[in-house]
């Protein structure tokens, strides 16, 4: 599962990739398994608990946004993409602390808005219990609208910045708007597109896209928490 996920290879070659010691549909049934078992939530529970637990989530500022990829075999939950010549692709929306650290994330076709988008990411979030600890979300001109502000009133998100809509024909739509607390999200962004299978997914079922990228969020808070540990490590003393 790890190789395919880095790689973003077909299961076959996965198999190939590992030496033969388990075969493709051994891997996709034991995959099945655990997303009803729920192995991957918990996994994620973990990691994020341990995060936040060692390293403490900081969610003074907070940012969420939207990141489209290729989706070419289709399937549920997968659209048409306005960025990709109308090509079959999917979405992930994350929600991040300052330090770019993902604690609510949603998926669905990448036809679909940011804005519809929000509210699952944010209920994600609350389902854990940190959205009530956020202090003030930073979002992009995407989400400029009256509706946005109504779904953030609903969830007691008062402190919210959003970057302005430009307006077609003015002297604004020349100038670089501020975007405001960007970089975390956009950064993150980045991180889980180096994933081969995120960045060009080939499953067909949402719940196998859901399964790889918590997994690659639980990779990414893994690092983060090795980071921290060496940090504090002694360095080894030099060879002689």
């Amino acid at each position: 599962m790890l190789v395919r996920l880095v790689t973003g290879c077909s299961w076959e070659d996965a198999e190939r990739l590992t030496g033969h010691k388990v075969s493709d549909t051994t891997m996709r049934s034991r995959r099945d398994e655990w997303i009803t078992a729920g192995v991957f939530d918990a996994l994620m529970r973990e990691a994020l608990h341990a995060y936040d637990k060692v390293i403490g989530l900081d969610l003074s500022d907070v940012s969420v946004d939207g990141s489209l990829h290729k989706s070419p075999c289709g399937g549920e939950g997968t659209g048409k993409n306005p960025t990709d010549r109308d090509k079959l692709g999917w979405k992930w929306s994350i929600l991040t602390d300052l330090n770019g650290i993902p604690f609510g994330w949603a998926i669905d076709g990448a036809n679909r808005n940011d804005s519809v988008m929000l509210v699952p990411t944010l209920d994600d979030a609350g389902d854990r219990g940190l959205l009530s600890d956020v202090e003030t979300l930073w979002l992009d001109r995407g989400y400029d609208s009256d509706v946005t502000r109504e779904r953030l009133a609903e969830r007691n998100i008062d402190d919210a910045v959003i970057a302005k809509k430009r307006k077609r024909g003015s002297s604004e739509a020349k100038k670089s708007l501020p975007m405001g607390l960007r970089w975390p999200v956009e950064r993150t962004n980045s991180w889980l597109s180096n994933y081969g299978q995120l960045r060009r997914n080939t499953d067909r079922k949402s719940n196998h896209r859901l399964a790889q990228l918590t997994l690659a969020i639980v990779f990414l808070l893994t690092a983060k928490l090795i980071d921290w540990r060496n940090r504090w490590s002694p360095a080894p003393s030099p060879i002689r």
